[in-house]
């Protein structure tokens, strides 16, 4: 019945096997992107670790009380401690003292709490106790909420050395450079990661699917042989080029903005399961780019986009066919895919200074930092790197517009000696 099945079989795995295309786009690539991907994660959570292991907290004593000074030496027991007397949470903001002190986080010990912690104990009342924790947000990772979980688990553990529920901690977020009084920052935090989720990867997909698009469209011109009356017409090939951009870029757009759309509402349909998180509205909170930010992203994301394409039409021109485009065009993926997780959870200003050169040096990863910075409202980070990825891209559309000038776009190839050998015939494969 499957006579003959074995020798085709073979004959089909020698075929793939000796495409050098598929072998490293299909075998070898994956096989770097993912132990990268594992040490991406496994330095996440490193630095997470370090970061509370390091972490250094500022209190603002106003109390002076016996108490006070307990709950700052246990503070001090696990955590470095900075201590301003008679210091207002608005008036350590001014002064600058989280600067001064190299923190992004503080503690206000108010008037009364060793008074209350006195009755509490001593005189066996209601009265609780309470401190005033404040947190900067940056919104710049998805391990945003490590010091107030921290801070949370110290005054757990407080509690449990001196008497049950006795203080509780009153958590605030300090947003650029303001106090949002009774915004938790863990919540906050989880709010966000959905946004710090799903631009990266919408971008990524846009990326790839324009990629393909615009390589394939290349490709299928010269395996079709239609390329060579194309280029005859009587019209100028830039505009030819451009053509095929554009095409790329509106059907691109399309399933973009329709994959955008879904991974939004299957964010929501969880995230909404949050009932702390419900009376929180990030617009309020400044969160929300404005449309000046708007702008500036959709620039960045454009000329990003211009630059992919442009590179995808030039690489699947030294590509026979369809399927060697395709296979060609897979190794710009690793240069999208990794610095885009990356930056889901890390902060690239937190990164080695080698790792922040090289992530920046990469246009594709421009568009991620500049949703993150118009956020946070630094415009400037955003100007920047749509100069950069502008230069690259009139590179890039230079390249390519001289490759359909010239024959070489019907000519070029790719070769890879030593690795292909003599292509045999189907009688001598199943032999």
């Amino acid at each position: 019945m499957l006579k003959g099945f074995g020798n085709i079989l073979v004959k089909e795995l020698k075929e793939l096997i000796r495409d050098p295309k598929i072998l490293l786009g299909m075998i070898i690539v994956p096989l770097i992107i993912f132990p990268v991907l594992g040490g991406i994660m496994s330095y996440s959570i490193q630095s997470a670790q370090e970061k509370a292991e390091k972490a250094s907290v500022l209190v603002l004593n106003n109390d002076g009380g016996n108490y006070s000074e307990i709950f700052i030496n246990f503070l001090n027991s696990s955590v470095k401690v900075s201590v301003e007397n008679n210091t207002t949470p608005k008036e350590a903001l001014a002064q600058g003292l989280l600067s001064r002190y190299n923190t992004t986080q503080f503690i206000e010990i108010p008037s009364g709490f060793s008074a209350n912690m006195t009755e509490h104990i001593e005189v066996n009342s209601n009265i609780t106790a309470s401190v005033d924790f404040y947190v900067v947000f940056s919104g710049t990772g998805m391990f945003e909420s490590v010091g107030s979980s921290m801070i949370d688990n110290l005054v757990y553990q407080f509690n449990r050395a001196i008497a049950p529920d006795v203080v509780h901690s009153k958590k605030s977020a300090i947003i650029k450079g303001e106090i949002m009084e009774g915004v938790d920052p863990s919540v906050l935090s989880g709010l966000m990661i959905s946004q710090s989720i799903a631009m990266p990867i919408t971008i990524m997909i846009l990326l790839t699917y324009s990629m393909q698009i615009a390589a394939t469209s290349v490709a299928m011109e010269k395996e079709e042989k239609t390329l060579e009356t194309l280029l005859t017409l009587p019209m100028d090939r830039f505009s030819i080029l451009m053509g095929k951009l554009s095409g790329s870029i509106i059907v691109a757009g399309v399933g973009a903005l329709a994959y955008m759309f879904g991974f939004n509402y299957y964010m929501g349909s969880f995230m909404s399961t949050i009932p702390t998180g419900a009376s929180l509205d990030l617009a309020s909170l400044g969160l929300v780019p404005s449309l000046f930010g708007y702008l500036l992203l959709g620039i960045s994301l454009f000329v990003t986009l211009l630059s992919a394409l442009a590179l995808a039409v030039i690489i699947s021109a030294f590509s026979e066919d369809v399927r060697g485009a395709q296979s060609l065009v897979g190794f710009i993926y690793p240069l999208i895919f990794i610095p885009s997780l990356l930056l889901m959870y890390l902060d690239v200003n937190s990164l080695p200074l080698a790792l922040r050169i090289f992530i920046y040096a990469i246009p594709y990863c421009h568009p991620i930092i500049a949703a993150k910075a118009v956020t946070m409202g630094d415009y400037w980070t955003a100007v920047l790197g749509i100069v950069y990825v502008a230069a690259f891209t009139l590179v890039i559309m230079y390249i390519a517009s001289r490759l359909f000038a010239t024959e070489k776009i019907l000519t070029a190839k790719l070769k890879f000696k030593g690795l292909r050998r003599r292509k045999r015939t189907p009688a001598e494969e199943l032999q």
